[in-house]
């Protein structure tokens, strides 16, 4: 029970920081702004939509694939249908309450392929460390070819951060945080030393050793180049959504690659920040539109809408074709 409404005060602090941004941007735009606002989306060219929504899949179907290849070196073999249908019903959860897909698309692949959901986490958790590092090499790319724009940019938010934190030394922080980590590992040590043997600490060794097998399970690849060509044919995708989603608007339509690496750089936070995106996603897109010399929140509305109307159609469909095709696969052994 408690578990259950700490989860919904969770979700309604990230809901709540995504209602209260999507406020803010509509509160302090100006008459002109609205204007601006309605008309760039009563005359965009929504026919980009077609081509943003067939990338958009098509990056989600090379995410599930990659995901097999990690799952692979555990001696498991899920099909590439089931293991996209518990992906896409992934996205969906993660757009109403945050990291919740992750648990979810592990149950059902686990469900539905006999893979032990612990394991099948092991290799998320890696999923994720490596997104990160490629995330951190799109931006260290982002800043290379645009040395002078982003970086002054950059290098403004560093000191105006800086500056509100001027009263409390950054050394404070991280000195805290050691002393917090040294505590939690010692009393962790304490209790497995001293209640080996107690269900709740085997329970946990359980966990503990499904979870490793799923981090290995990298080292173990037999696929890497596929899973690095994977990994860069994602990002690449996330991309092209962008600036092929550039087109869509006059006020944009002449921004070229470069921009959208600033885009991507920054706009993937706001996926952190609320579910979903909602409110986040669009002012962080202002903001780095902003450095080309574009005052339009139009552009963040519309991918976004894009994107999770993409992602909850998408969701709901691989739900019922992830039960209908295993159910028939099922009476078909029978």
């Amino acid at each position: 029970m408690r578990k259950k409404i700490f989860a919904v005060l969770q979700y309604l602090v990230f809901l709540g920081i995504g209602i209260f941004l999507t406020w803010w941007q509509f509160s302090k735009m100006t008459p002109v702004e609205r204007i601006q606002f309605r008309e760039s989306l009563l005359h965009a060219k929504y026919i980009v939509i077609i081509p943003i929504t067939f990338i958009a899949i098509l990056s989600h179907v090379s995410r599930a694939m990659r995901w097999k290849i990690m799952i692979e070196p555990m001696g498991y073999h899920p099909s590439t249908s089931n293991t996209f249908y518990a992906t896409m019903c992934g996205y969906f959860a993660n757009t109403f309450i945050p990291r919740a897909g992750e648990i979810l698309r592990c149950t059902l692949l686990g469900r539905y392929e006999k893979i032990p959901v612990n394991k099948l986490i092991g290799t998320i958790l890696t999923e994720r460390v490596f997104d990160l590092f490629c995330y951190f090499l799109v931006i260290i790319f982002t800043i290379c070819i645009q040395i002078s724009t982003v970086s002054n940019f950059i290098k403004d938010k560093i000191l105006q951060i800086s500056n509100k934190n001027a009263s409390f030394p950054w050394w404070q922080t991280l000195l805290a945080l050691s002393i917090a980590v040294v505590i939690i590992f010692i009393f962790v040590r304490w209790i497995l030393k001293n209640y080996p043997t107690h269900k709740h600490i085997l329970k946990l060794k359980g966990i503990h050793i499904g979870l490793k097998e799923g981090f290995t399970s990298i080292l173990r690849l037999k696929k890497r180049r596929a899973f690095i060509l994977h990994s860069i044919f994602i990002w690449t995708l996330y991309l092209m959504e962008i600036y092929i989603g550039f087109q869509a608007l006059t006020a944009t339509s002449g921004l070229g690659l470069g921009a959208a690496f600033s885009v991507l750089s920054l706009a993937t936070l706001a996926f952190i920040v609320a579910p979903g995106g909602i409110g986040a996603f669009p002012v962080a897109v202002q903001q780095v539109l902003l450095i080309y010399s574009i005052d339009n929140i139009s552009f963040g509305w519309l991918m976004w809408s894009v994107s999770t109307g993409i992602i909850i159609v998408g969701g709901l469909i691989s739900f019922g074709l992830l039960i209908y095709t295993n159910k028939k696969g099922n009476e078909a052994r029978q």
